[in-house]
């Protein structure tokens, strides 16, 4: 049987006051006006709404055909009137908070049926293979329904689920014949390139998959080699087509605000992002160029140079890190956190030529495992998930259309600076200069990413922008920025969650710092954030302080 298949189902104080299944066929009727529902109304809609979210399928393969879009298009404002006659102004916060998480998820709908449309327009939409899991609650950018997560199966495989595999597996021939269609009127031009390196990398996962299961099942056999054909045969129609598609892909800087505010739930737009962005840019570099001149007495850090020596400094930058988080009264730390962490250790390396560079997190890494320790962090996250998932069964599963980004990815990256200044590099003063360089590599990618979506950057602008404000120079490889870049342009907002939510985090501490005095304590305001689960800052912030955003009261 699987072990982990529900897994895939399922600062600048003041600054935001500054910156102010299948469907049903017909959508059941709005709720009478003036009959407000329950916390437990909510929760049997939200399940209602995730069915009805899900694309019929025919014959194994999801309907993203123009008229089956039209039809959940058309009936989607009954479900918004089912979910306002629902009156929550009077419910405990809590409850209300929930609501607006489901509010939020009609509205990304929305966005995605009038300005995304990714069925259309986005090739790599269509990839279906996923071979390990992700860091964050869900896949990363827009994934479609039918989607295969290898990793959630036991292995070798079980008869049931070899069987299993072959049927899904073998959707995908005719998924792709559908997206052929779908895709006839996208102009897309970087979506469309994106594509094609997506079903390169899907042919490459089928045919690893297809060589560990070999021999398991003809039909899995033969699901997993038709499976491979097809998206060769796809990607060639792709690459066929590339040079006729000539238009922008990015979403423009007033549909981005738009689906920040009502779908990310993030009280900033497009123009504050970018300014955002900037400062951190520029804070960034010169924290560095700073750290640089106090050390520049101290030897440089020595990459790590064998398997051996890997493996025993990651064991033990994850010793170091439990003992900080309980020493330093961080969080609660529970058993289940350290083999949460040193099960995504990794393998060693190595490198043909020793002045090569291996991509950009690896040369932090291989230099000093406890700089990117704290983002591993998402790690403990994905296993509280599992071990304590949230009372509301809103929160217990991960929030559609990646609206968890900011929450997920900005504690992550948070936590590096936030845990050095706590003491974690102490000893190493050299490792302080790789918590610089990682702000300022991922506010330069972010930076790329607004000037895709706002028109001011074509693809070849932003990858260049974001490796010439790398510092030293790691950020070498195009192809991979390209692929950072494609994400960002498939799911707006991405690139910029990781800094613009590391700042509302900051934001947050200092305001709960602030309201508790001398009651305040860093372990209780970790403990109370974690505890509101992985959802959009401003409704942590409204759980933690009684404060609401103005930014929660705009409607579409």
């Amino acid at each position: 049987m699987k072990s982990r298949f529900v897994a895939s189902v399922v600062v600048l104080l003041g600054v935001s006051a500054l910156l102010a299944c299948q469907p049903s066929g017909e959508a059941p009727p709005p709720a009478p006006a003036g009959e407000p529902g329950t916390h437990a109304d909510l929760v049997a809609l939200f399940h209602e709404w995730r069915e009805f979210e899900r694309p019929d399928f025919v014959d194994g393969v999801p309907d993203y055909t123009e008229p089956a879009m039209a039809r959940q298009r058309a009936e989607l404002p009954a479900w918004r009137a089912r979910l306002d006659a629902m009156a929550p102004e009077s419910w405990p916060v809590p409850e209300q908070v929930d609501w607006h998480l489901v509010r939020a998820e009609m509205n990304g709908l929305d966005f995605d049926h009038r300005v995304r449309r990714p069925w259309a327009r986005d090739p790599a939409f269509y990839v279906t293979i996923f071979a390990a899991e992700s860091d964050v609650p869900a896949h990363e950018g827009p994934v479609i329904h039918g989607w295969v997560d290898l990793w959630t199966y036991d292995y070798p495989l079980s008869e049931a689920d070899a069987a299993e595999l072959a049927e899904r597996v073998g959707a995908i021939p005719a998924l792709l014949d559908q997206a052929r269609s779908n895709l006839a009127a996208s102009n897309a031009r970087d979506l469309w390139l994106g594509g094609l390196r997506a079903f390169r990398n899907q042919a490459a996962d089928l045919a690893a998959f297809g060589e560990r299961v070999a021999g398991t099942s003809a039909d899995l056999d033969t699901a997993v080699a038709e499976a491979i054909a097809a998206s060769d045969r796809f990607r060639e129609f792709l690459d066929a087509e590339s040079d006729s598609k000539t238009g922008p892909s990015g979403v423009g800087a007033e549909n981005y605000t738009w689906a920040m505010q009502h779908v990310h739930l993030l009280p900033y737009t497009w123009e504050q992002q970018v300014a955002l962005l900037r400062r951190e840019l520029a804070r960034s570099h010169s924290s560095m160029l700073l750290e640089e001149n106090r050390n520049r007495g101290l030897p440089e850090l020595e990459r790590i140079a064998s398997a051996e020596e890997f493996d025993r400094r990651l064991n033990e930058s994850v010793d170091r890190y439990m003992a900080f988080l309980d020493r330093e009264e961080v969080q609660t730390v529970e058993p289940w956190m350290d083999p949460a962490l040193r099960a995504v250790n990794g393998t060693f390396a190595p490198l043909e030529n020793p002045d090569d560079l291996r991509n950009f997190f690896s040369e932090v890494n291989y230099r000093d495992p406890d700089a990117f320790r704290p983002h591993m962090h998402h790690w403990i996250e994905l296993a509280a998930m599992r071990e304590t998932p949230h009372p509301s069964p809103i929160r217990a599963v991960p929030s559609l259309f990646n609206i968890f980004q900011a929450r997920s990815e900005g504690l992550a990256t948070g936590v590096e600076e936030m845990f050095m200044h706590l003491g974690l590099l102490e000893g190493s003063p050299r490792s302080r200069e790789l918590t610089w360089i990682m702000l300022a590599q991922r506010a330069a990618r972010a930076i790329s990413g607004l000037n895709l979506h706002g028109g001011e950057f074509d693809m070849e602008e932003a990858v260049g922008y974001a490796m010439e404000w790398t510092p030293r120079g790691w950020l070498t490889e195009g192809a991979l920025v390209r692929g950072e870049q494609s994400l960002y342009l498939r799911q707006p907002g991405y690139g910029t969650s990781y800094v613009v939510g590391k700042l509302q985090i900051e934001e947050l501490l200092a305001e709960v710092a602030i309201q508790d005095g001398d009651d305040f304590s860093v372990k209780d305001f970790f403990d109370r954030f974690y505890a509101s689960g992985v959802i959009p800052i401003t409704l942590v912030r409204w759980e933690m302080t009684g404060e609401k955003d103005p930014v929660l009261d705009l409607r579409p």
